[in-house]
């Protein structure tokens, strides 16, 4: 089913989402020595190298993509053995599902216990205002359930997982090594800083913003700020931008203001996400535009 959808919704959501300056991804290349980045369609993947070894955050679409432009940064998919998964919608879990290529068939997944009920079937996950309900994810590999709070260690990468439900009931996000903050569909970056995640898309949108202000001040609170890397729309290290509007939502039915002249008219479009801009330049953060 996985494909099916996969396919289904890049045809569904480019043509919804078209010139909106909605979804806003990184193209395949390196944050810095430690995250490198693939981008699939509207989504990002993203892999964290410490001492040679390598973990992964979230997989993504069912993207027959993947394999060649992993290597294109010298990351082998059969070295990745621990995948850490902020929730299960379907670009988010694509390449372990069963109809996949079998990538990642052997490595361990890591989600809260709470979204392990969409995989099981005890929830089902809706969208489009609890509208649509989309198919259930079908996966084998080993899992490792969370809990809020949970502090453990892959290799020696430290890590930390924090429990932001609404945009799904048990999504999370993974601060690795107290630096790096991954926050799947938790935060939208606009031009004028990050809102909470696309409306539309929200299991409780009141839900998601109690999460995500209870994030800021867990952040804040610990006073060294990491940086933030989202799934769809880049990172940034500024703590003002990427918390400055934690109290409203990303409208998914209007175009975005302010205008943002980076972003592309139709996410789909990968033309400009190419191994040669991959190697070339660090990728950067996003910034503040005002009109």
């Amino acid at each position: 089913m996985s494909k099916k959808d996969s396919n289904f919704q890049k045809l569904v959501m480019s043509f919804a989402y078209r010139g909106k300056e909605i979804f806003k991804p990184l193209n395949t290349g390196f944050i810095d020595e430690n995250v490198a980045c693939v981008r699939e369609w509207i989504a990002n993947i993203f892999f964290y190298t410490k001492n040679n070894k390598t973990i992964m955050i979230d997989a993504g679409y069912n993207y027959p993509r993947l394999k060649e432009k992993m290597e294109w940064l010298g990351i082998k998919a059969q070295n990745i053995e621990h995948i850490l998964i902020t929730h299960q919608d379907t670009d988010h879990v694509g390449a372990i599902e069963e109809d996949s290529e079998g990538l990642f068939k052997n490595a361990k997944i890591y989600l809260s216990h709470i979204e392990n009920q969409y995989l099981t079937g005890e929830k089902k996950r809706r969208v489009i205002f609890g509208l649509y309900t989309l198919p259930k994810v079908k996966c084998h590999n080993e899992r490792k359930l969370l809990q809020d709070g949970d502090v453990f260690y892959i290799y020696d990468i430290k890590i930390e997982a924090i429990l932001v439900p609404g945009h799904t009931a048990g999504h999370m996000v993974y601060l690795v090594d107290d630096s790096y903050l991954f926050t799947g569909d938790t935060l939208w970056f606009g031009a004028d800083g990050g809102y909470s995640f696309i409306n539309s898309l929200a299991t409780d949108n009141r839900l998601a913003l109690r999460s995500l202000k209870k994030l800021k001040d867990t952040l804040l609170a610990r006073k060294a700020f990491p940086k933030v890397i989202t799934g769809h729309t880049g990172w940034s290290d500024e703590k003002e931008f990427v918390f400055a509007h934690t109290d409203k939502i990303c409208n998914s039915f209007k175009r975005q203001k302010p205008h943002d002249p980076t972003a592309p008219y139709d996410g789909y479009d990968e033309r400009e996400d190419t191994k040669e801009n991959a190697l070339k330049n660090r990728l950067p953060k996003a910034f503040w535009i005002k009109e």
